[in-house]
């Protein structure tokens, strides 16, 4: 699965945190490195279309308000096909249950 380095971001930067659910102010900072990075506006829009991207692939949940025209996401959180993508980004195995032997 193909993913740009702001999703890899938004995934690492959820999986890494201490809560369930983080929200969206949390994400602003992948542009603090970037010297050349676009309006505030634009990063508002192009971080919704990264999250809902992530979402229709079934890795994140979008926790927010629905109107009758616009789909507001405030918060977000890993689902467990997520986890497991993620934790392949950071290069850990997961472990498997083996059962000890007497």
């Amino acid at each position: 699965m193909k993913l740009s380095s702001l999703q890899k971001y938004i995934l690492k930067q959820t999986l890494q945190s201490n809560r369930a659910k983080i929200s969206r102010v949390v994400l602003e900072k992948f542009y603090s490195n970037i010297k050349k990075a676009p309006a505030k506006k634009i990063r508002a829009n192009i971080i919704t279309k990264s999250i809902e991207r992530l979402i229709d692939k079934g890795l994140l949940v979008g926790f927010g308000e629905k109107t009758q025209h616009k789909l507001f996401i405030r918060h977000i959180k890993l689902t467990p096909k997520g986890k497991k993508i993620t934790l392949g980004l950071l290069g850990k195995q997961a472990e498997l249950p083996f059962r000890k032997k007497k």
